[in-house]
């Protein structure tokens, strides 16, 4: 797995990497409107997970996804924790749950 020392940096080093698709978190699935894809919890994996915490403000803390469906498609998902986490469904938070 490769180290980034923020938030910006993971993004981009994805993004050069191939995952290219901005996913958005959504109640039951992640999607991009630009794209245009949707997909639920069975339809992808995570491949790669940064945690970031802010060192004076809260805000800042983030967790990073890198995020493979299972036909091939590659992007990221940007999702706060603690105070500013999304309100997801079960599946999506067992989904995201980071375990290592």
């Amino acid at each position: 797995m490769f180290s980034y020392d923020t938030l910006a940096e993971a993004v981009n080093g994805l993004k050069q990497r191939g995952y290219t698709i901005d996913f958005n978190l959504e109640q039951d699935q992640i999607s991009c409107e630009k794209t245009p894809v949707s997909l639920r919890p069975s339809e992808f994996e995570i491949t790669e997970v940064y945690r970031f915490e802010g060192d004076s403000d809260p805000a800042d803390e983030a967790i990073v996804y890198a995020i493979e469906s299972k036909h091939g498609q590659k992007g990221v998902l940007v999702n706060g924790f603690g105070i500013s986490a999304d309100t997801i469904g079960e599946e999506m938070v067992q989904k995201l749950s980071v375990r290592h």
